[in-house]
C-alpha cells in the first residue's frame, strides 16, 4: 500500500517538479520488481516528455538508452503497430500482456480482439503491464512498465498486487505533467451552448443534415445553418464535425430519446 505523500510527490505543480515527480515514479517501479518504466503524455504523438529544460525524461530519468532499438519514442509507427497502445484506445483500466494475449481488469471483449501476433517485436517488450490514462478532450497517455529481464514474461503476480496503485501513480504523474506542459486550454470557457444548439450538434452526431435536422426540430434548414454556426463559434471549432467532437468532450452530447 502506498502512502498518500508518496502519491503527493507524483503530482506535478510547475515544471521545476517535473524531475523530482518522474524520479519518484522510477523509483516507485523499481521498488515492486526490476522494472524500466516506459511513459508518455499523449499516445498519439512523437513528443517526448521532457523536463523543464528540454531533456528527455525516457533517458535522463527512466533508464532508457538513445539508440535503435531501444529509443521508443522515436518511432512513429509504434502508435499505430503496437498491440499495447491499440489496447489503450479500448480499455482505461491496468492490463498486462504477452505474446499470449492481453488480460483486463474486467473482461473487455475489444481487448481480445487485438492482433497480438509478433508481439514483442511490434511492443518493443515480451511482456508489460499497461496503465493508460483517459484525461479530457480525447487525450490518452500510458506506462508500460517493462521488466528488465526480457525472458520474464508471466507478469500476472505483481499485477494482482499493484496493477491499482500503479494505475493511480500513474494518473497522478500523467496527469499533472499533462497540465503544466500544456501549451493552451483546449476547450473555451464561458460560452454555454444553448438547448437549440446542443439540440443540433445531437442530431448532427448521429449523421442527419441541416434539412434533415430542421425536418425533425420543425424549424427552416436556414435557422438549423444558424445554431451550427454558433456552436461551432462558442466551441472554437474548425467545423460541424469538430464542434460535435468537442461537445461530446465536454458531456454536452448524450443519447437522443
Amino acid at each position: 500500500m502506498i502512502k498518500n505523500d508518496r502519491f503527493a510527490s507524483l503530482q506535478i505543480a510547475d515544471r521545476a517538479a517535473i524531475v523530482p515527480a518522474a524520479e519518484a515514479l522510477r523509483d516507485l517501479v523499481r521498488e515492486i520488481g526490476h522494472y524500466r518504466v516506459a511513459v508518455t503524455h499523449d499516445i498519439s504523438t512523437q513528443r517526448a516528455m521532457q523536463d523543464d529544460q528540454g531533456n528527455v525524461l525516457a533517458t535522463h530519468v527512466f533508464g532508457w538508452a538513445d539508440r535503435p532499438g531501444e529509443a521508443w519514442w522515436k518511432i512513429s509507427r509504434l502508435a499505430f503497430s503496437s498491440p499495447l497502445a491499440l489496447a489503450c484506445r479500448f480499455e482505461n483500466e491496468p492490463m498486462w500482456a504477452n505474446a499470449l494475449g492481453i488480460r483486463t481488469i474486467t473482461p473487455n471483449p475489444q481487448i481480445q480482439q487485438i492482433d497480438i501476433s509478433d508481439f514483442a517485436r511490434r511492443s518493443m517488450t515480451a511482456s508489460a503491464i499497461v496503465l493508460p490514462v483517459h484525461m479530457p478532450f480525447g487525450l490518452i497517455g500510458a506506462a508500460s512498465l517493462v521488466p528488465v529481464d526480457q525472458s520474464r514474461v508471466d507478469l500476472s503476480e505483481d499485477f494482482e498486487r499493484h496493477a491499482d496503485m500503479l494505475g493511480t501513480a500513474v494518473r497522478r504523474f500523467v496527469t499533472s505533467y499533462s497540465r503544466v506542459m500544456g501549451a493552451k486550454a483546449r476547450m473555451p470557457l464561458g460560452n454555454d451552448l444553448s438547448s437549440r444548439e446542443v439540440e443540433c450538434l445531437r442530431w448532427a452526431a448521429v449523421g442527419k443534415t441541416d434539412l434533415e435536422i430542421g425536418m425533425i426540430m420543425s424549424r427552416s434548414r436556414a435557422t438549423i445553418r444558424f445554431h451550427m454556426h454558433n456552436a461551432v463559434a462558442k466551441l472554437q471549432s474548425v467545423n460541424r464535425s469538430h464542434a460535435v467532437f468537442k461537445a461530446t468532450q465536454l458531456g454536452y452530447l448524450g443519447y437522443l430519446n
